[in-house]
This record gives structure tokens, sequence and C-alpha cells, in this order.
């Protein structure tokens, strides 16, 4: 957590003048030589923050991990049966024998820590120079992503974090004490939207790009967070009332069409391709950027025993054969579901080099609404659960663009036994299950992290498969990631002071 403030500040800003200075959509023209600390802005560090808070929030770090496999949220994928390695390769030694140590992931910290510095950073220059609607944007980003951060690792540097003159070993903030602030940043940031929502700076057309100068779309966005800080710790704190009111006083979540999204103007050129379809669409060369994902095998049984036509679209069709093939994971090297044979991720995810790079999905935030609407909260949604449920539903056959998504969606909804609500029981317990059951379907390749936050915290769905690799060290999935190497190096006592750290010990809100 050791940082350079002044260099990693001016790195970030060169970034974001390459970014912009290049995409079709802003026409900002700077000379990367002018920079000095002196003259950055907010204007100057927003556009490549927000970028990477997409890239954090969809792929993360594609690095090397320690079996020479590139990464991105591939291993939770893994992990949570939604994807699986091809037959072409061994599966990560670390990963599919759950055995992981602190070197396992650890470009996570790094990589989620490098963009929230960029973020306070615009969230301070804003405050300087008097920039209310950038601060706003800034403080639910921050949000977001520390968010991220308290569900992977629990306690993290928070409150110490960014000030390195002044706490060069920052301590640790507790988890729950760290969401309960991010409610109040939250509360903070759509305060001064609201006031600024007609006085919102032309600049933001360009700046700002993800809702590009809109802060009504900001302030659900922010209250799409909240909620999803309030359904995270729901089976410790099980009627939030008066966080709730400010969510429905606010205008509510996400909805249909309102994904935030954010889109430089990305172009079919190395590294500056969208970041999702640079890992598993096609390089600029044309050819097939990912060789190692697959699906998982009891991710295509489960669309396939319901004739779910999503199945075309989170995955395609193998080279070889043209059918719908996954792999076990944590099998061998295999032939017979090497890359050709098996199937890549499909064209509902990875659409085109220029599609916008999802933060917050209006699928997500639709089923946090309708997991609220059965637990009873009152979020300033007028229908049932049952509406709620199914409006969400249609929501992900809308979002993968199925063909005539709507009336599929309806079809699959009246038909489907994993779908029918009918199917979801009379209690509380079993529709909330019911619905994130469908959720988890929903976030295939969108956002498994999400996947497995609901898997930890409700232990659904049930039945996903544990790794079959005979050298596996436990009966259950990780619970978490453990703190990276490097902390205990540059931070060794405060990371020391959290304790005795294993892959189950669970996050505050895990009471499974």
């Amino acid at each position: 957590m050791r940082t350079n403030i002044n260099k990693l500040l001016f790195f970030s800003v060169l970034l974001s003048i390459g970014m912009v200075g290049c995409q079709k959509k802003l026409d900002i023209n700077h000379n990367p030589n002018n920079v000095t600390e002196s003259n950055i802005t907010a204007e100057l560090i927003l556009p490549n923050a927000l970028q990477g808070v997409g890239a954090q929030t969809a792929v993360g770090n594609r690095t090397i991990d320690n079996d020479g496999y590139a990464t991105g949220y591939g291993w939770v994928s893994n992990w949570m049966g939604h994807f699986s390695p091809s037959g072409s390769y061994n599966p990560s030694t670390e990963e599919s024998t759950y055995n992981i140590t602190n070197t396992f992931q650890d470009t996570r910290w790094p990589g989620l820590y490098n963009v929230l510095f960029d973020l306070y950073n615009v969230e301070q220059k804003a405050l300087e120079s008097n920039q209310p609607y950038y601060r706003a944007v800034a403080m639910i980003n921050k949000a977001h992503l520390f968010q991220f951060l308290v569900d992977i690792y629990g306690n993290v540097p928070y409150s110490q974090a960014f000030k390195p003159i002044e706490f060069p070993a920052p301590a640790y903030d507790k988890a729950e004490d760290i969401y309960a602030n991010l409610q109040v940043q939250l509360d903070t940031a759509v305060a001064i939207l609201s006031e600024v929502v007609d006085h919102v700076p032309s600049s933001a057309e360009t700046i700002d790009i993800v809702y590009h100068g809109d802060a009504e779309m900001w302030i659900k966005m922010a209250n799409t967070i909240k909620l999803r800080l309030l359904i995270r710790t729901s089976e410790i704190n099980a009627n939030p009332t008066a966080e709730l009111a400010k969510i429905k006083t606010n205008g509510g979540v996400l909805q249909s069409g309102e994904s935030a999204e954010v889109n430089p103007g990305y172009l079919n050129d190395v590294g500056k391709q969208n970041p999702f379809y640079s890992a598993y669409g096609l390089l600029p060369s044309g050819n097939v950027a990912n060789e190692y994902y697959r699906a998982n095998a009891y991710m295509i049984n489960v669309l396939k025993n319901n004739l779910d036509p999503r199945l075309a679209y989170f995955f395609a069709p193998a080279k070889n054969g043209g059918q719908f093939v996954g792999t076990v994971y944590g099998s061998p090297p295999d032939d017979a579901y090497n890359g050709d044979k098996t199937s890549n991720i499909g064209p509902g995810l990875a659409k085109s080099y220029d599609q916008g790079q999802w933060i917050v999905t209006s699928v997500e935030s639709m089923f946090l609404q309708a997991e609220a609407v059965a637990r009873g909260w009152d979020v300033g949604y007028s229908g049932s659960a049952q509406q709620a449920y199914e409006e969400a539903v249609t929501e992900s056959f809308i979002w993968l663009g199925v063909d005539d998504a709507e009336d599929a969606a309806a079809e699959y909804l009246s038909e489907a036994r994993n779908a029918k609500w009918a199917n979801a029981g009379s209690s509380m317990d079993s529709r909330i299950k019911f619905i994130v059951n469908q959720k988890y379907i929903a976030m295939v390749g969108i956002n498994p992290i999400e996947a497995w936050n609901d898997y930890r915290r409700l232990g659904v769905p049930a039945d996903v498969p544990l790794s079959v690799n005979p050298a596996r060290g436990s009966r259950t999935i990780p619970v978490r990631l453990l703190y990276p190497q490097t902390e205990y190096a540059v931070n060794g006592a405060n990371v020391q002071a959290q304790g005795n750290i294993d892959p189950n010990t669970r996050i505050f809100w895990d009471k499974q």
C-alpha cells in the first residue's frame, strides 16, 4: 500500500491523455509533455479512472498465474461452475485444488487499489476546484470497487489509504465499518448530484464516459450499489428500513436498458478494444483471444435441461462438431475436450470490440430489486415479487441480445422447470433462493464475483460442482482470497494484525 503519490498520479494522467486523445468519441487534445502536478485536473484523470473501473469489474488484471495461465476473473467463474479450462490444458493447480496461497491472484489487490487511487484523486481535485459533479461520480465508483475489495478480502486499508506521507503503512479497517461508511459516501454523492442535476458542466458530455452528464442516472447507480450493500448484509440485518427509504425517495435502482457502461470509444487496435472482448473475443489480428476458458459442463447441462435459449448467447458451438459441449472442472487434459471440441464464450457476452464495458448491469440491478421485493423491502417498486423476478429474467434475455427476447423470455418463464414462479414456493426463504438461482445463471460471464457472493451468502445454487482434481485439498470452495504476499512485505504489521487468515476465513456477512 505504500505509494509514491506524485509518480502514480502523473502516470495515471498520461494514461488518461493517451487513451482519450486517440478515441473517436473524445475530442481532447493535450500534450503530455506539458502535464505537471499543478495542472492535473479531475477532467484529466476521470476518463482513465472510469475505464479502469470497467476493466476491473469485468476482467480484472489479465496476468500470468503461478501455473503460467492468463487470468482475469476466470478463476471464480471456474469455481462457480460457469467456466472450466479446455481439455487442451492442465488446470491451474492452486485454483483447482483450492490450496490457494498468498501469491494466488495477487494482482487483484494492486489492480483494484490503483484504480481506487485514481478515483480518490478525482474526488480530491474536484473538491479543490469546486466541481461537485465529478466528485460525486468518483465517490460512487469508489464505493463500487471498495465493495469488491471487502467482498474478496474482508478487512482492508480504507480510512488511511492513499495518504502515503501521513500513513506510509495504512491500518486495516474492519469490513463491516467500511460497508457502513460506503453507505455514507453514497448518500453524500446522491445529495451532491441532486443539487447539481440542472447544473452539470458541459464538459461532462465527453469527460463522463459512462452517463455523459446524466446526474439522475448516476443517482440510480448509487442507489443500486446501496441496495447491493444491503442485500449482501441481509442475513445479519434483515430490515434496514432507513436505508431502503433513501433508495425509494431518490428514484430507485437501475432499470431495463440503464446499465452503467463505460465506453471511451473502443477501437479494433491492440490495447484499445473493449476489455472483456479483448479477453474473450477476437484480437485485432483476427485470432481468437481466449483458448483457455470454455463452458463448464455443469452450466451447459443447466441451460440445455431447461431449454434455455440463452445457451447460444452465453456460449458458442464447438468449432468442431457445432454442438454445445462443456468440460468438467479439475479434469486432466483430454483431447476429446480440446479447445476446438468445446464451447467458447458466446456472442451475447463478447459482442464486438467497441461494445460498452459494463460496470453495473441492468440485469444485476433488477435481480437485486427482485430479491428486495421478495424480502418485503420497499424500494419504490410497485409490483409483486413475481413481477420483479420475471422482469429481471426478461432483462437478461434483452441484455444478451436473444432473438425476440421478450417472447423468448415469456416462453422460458412459463415452461422451464427452474424458472416458473409456480415452483418458487410460498416462503420468503424459498422465493429468495429461487430468484438468486436465476440470478446465478444471468451472471454467467458478466459478474462471477456476484455469483460467488450469493453462493457464500445463501448457498445457492446448492449443487455447484466441486473440482474433480484428485489433489483437491478441501470439500468446500474457498470463501475468500488471501492477502497478497507483497502486502506482508510492505505493510507487515498491519496485515498480520488481521490474525490467521486461510481460504475458509469468512467475510463478515457470510453466515452460511
